[in-house]
C-alpha cells in the first residue's frame, strides 16, 4: 500500500485517485480535512487514517495496521501560520516522523512535496531541476520545502530507500482554496460561479490580462505524482510537476466567461508592473521517465472546475 499524508486535501485526494486508477491500494491520512470526496468514497482499495503527523507514535502506529511500501508526504502546517518558527516546528516535526516511519517500514520510495517557489531568484527560463538555487528566504513555505528535499535525501540515503522531491507548480482545481492567497485565478472562477464580484483588493493578489503562470490542473498533478510513485525506475531524485507551460490570465478569463454565462470578467490590460518575470517549469524529466502528458488544458479544466464548484461548497 502507498501512504499519502495529507491525503484528503486537494493534491492528496487526486493523487490517491490516480494511484487507485493505476491499481495501487492507498492509505490516506487526514488531520484538518475530514470529508471523503465522492470520487474516493466507496473504493475498496482505500483506507483513511486520522493523523497529526507531529505525533510520532501515531505515525509509527500506522505501520502496525497496514503494509506500507511507499509514501507520498504532502501533509503540511497551515500556510497562514503567522509565526515562522511555529510553522517550521510543525512541518519539520511531521517530516522527520514520516521519514522515521519510512525507515522502520522499509519502504521502496518516498516522495516529498516541494514547490515551484524553490526557484525564487533563478533567472534561467524555463526552470529546470538542475538549476543552481540561490540562498534566499522569501517565505516560510519555500524555506521549509527546500530543506525538506535535503532532509529526505539524507534520510533515504542512510536508510536505503529512494527519495523523490516534487517541485510542484501552480495548482488549482477541486478541493483547492477558492480564495488562494498566492494567485487570483481560483478567486475569479469561484466568484463567477457564485454570481459574486471577485474582490481582489489587497492583501489578495491582483490579476492583469497579460500576467501568466505555470498553471496545472490538480487532476494532472495527482496523476503525475502517482506515475512517479509507480515507475519501475527513475533517473533522478528531483522532478518538476506541472503543465510545463505559461498560461495567460486572460486566456483563463476567456474560458471562465465562456463556461459561466453572465460572468463577464474583464481584467486590466497589460501586465502587473509589480509582478516578477513570469516563468514556468521544464517537465522534460517527468515526461521522459513516466510518459506523463497533461490531460487538462484551460479549455477542459475550467468547465470541469465550474461543474465541481456548482455541486460543492468549495
Amino acid at each position: 500500500m502507498i501512504l499519502v499524508s495529507g491525503g484528503l486535501g486537494s493534491i492528496g485526494s487526486h493523487t490517491a485517485r490516480a494511484l487507485l486508477d493505476l491499481g495501487e491500494s492507498v492509505v490516506v491520512t487526514a488531520h484538518r480535512s475530514s470529508g471523503m470526496p465522492e470520487f474516493l468514497a466507496g473504493e475498496p482499495g482505500i483506507v483513511v487514517e486520522p493523523l497529526d503527523t507531529t505525533d510520532r507514535e501515531a505515525v509509527l502506529g500506522i505501520g502496525g495496521r497496514h503494509e506500507i511500501t511507499g509514501i507520498v508526504h504532502l501533509a503540511a502546517a497551515p500556510h497562514d501560520l503567522p509565526d515562522p518558527i511555529e510553522y517550521l516546528r510543525a512541518d519539520v516535526s511531521g517530516l522527520l516522523n514520516v521519514l522515521e516511519a519510512a525507515r522502520e517500514w522499509g519502504v521502496r520510495r518516498f516522495a516529498v512535496a516541494s514547490t515551484i517557489a524553490a526557484y525564487a531568484a533563478v533567472d534561467e527560463v524555463p526552470w529546470r531541476e538542475d538549476a543552481a538555487l540561490p540562498v534566499v528566504a522569501p517565505h516560510q513555505i519555500p524555506v521549509f520545502k527546500r530543506t525538506a528535499e535535503l532532509f529526505a535525501a539524507l534520510a533515504g540515503d542512510s536508510a536505503g530507500f529512494e527519495t523523490v522531491s516534487l517541485r510542484i507548480g501552480t495548482i488549482w482545481g477541486p478541493l483547492g482554496l477558492p480564495d488562494n492567497p498566492f494567485f487570483a485565478l481560483p478567486r475569479l472562477l469561484s466568484a463567477a460561479v457564485r454570481g459574486e464580484d471577485a474582490d481582489l483588493t489587497p492583501p489578495r493578489p491582483p490579476a492583469y490580462a497579460e500576467d501568466a503562470t505555470d498553471l496545472c490542473y490538480v487532476k494532472d498533478c495527482g496523476r503525475a505524482i502517482a506515475l512517479l510513485m509507480v515507475a519501475e525506475h527513475l533517473n533522478h531524485r528531483i522532478y518538476n510537476v506541472s503543465s510545463g507551460r505559461l498560461v495567460r490570465y486572460g486566456e483563463v478569463v476567456d474560458a471562465i466567461n465562456a463556461a459561466v454565462p453572465g460572468a463577464d470578467i474583464v481584467l486590466p490590460q497589460g501586465r502587473n508592473p509589480d509582478r516578477p518575470t513570469d516563468n514556468y517549469l521544464d517537465i522534460t524529466r517527468l515526461r521522459e521517465d513516466t510518459a506523463f502528458r497533461p490531460a487538462y488544458d484551460v479549455e477542459r479544466a475550467v468547465p470541469d472546475y465550474v461543474d465541481w464548484l456548482r455541486k460543492h461548497p468549495r
